[in-house]
């Protein structure tokens, strides 16, 4: 039985870099000192998901390797 392939090629969608920034940002979550908002000004990050977030939107103002961000949320925040 030949093996598997998959319809996407390989690779990986983000770099290392980002998720050393992630794992970071997931450090400064669990230690409490992770804000959000512009320059950490905001109240303190207490979501998961927010705090990925954070990590992927800081590794791209670096130039690593993330994907853009959906179309849907990009629309939706210039919408506001």
């Amino acid at each position: 039985m030949p093996a598997k392939r998959s319809t996407r090629s390989g690779g990986r969608r983000y770099g290392k870099a980002a998720s050393r920034s992630v794992a970071s940002a997931m450090r400064r979550k669990k230690s409490g000192s992770l804000r959000s908002g512009k320059g950490g000004r905001g109240g303190r990050v207490k979501s998961r998901k927010q705090a990925i977030a954070i990590g992927l939107s800081e590794a791209r103002k670096k130039g690593a390797k993330v994907p853009r961000k959906s179309s849907r949320s990009r629309s939706r925040s210039r919408s506001r």
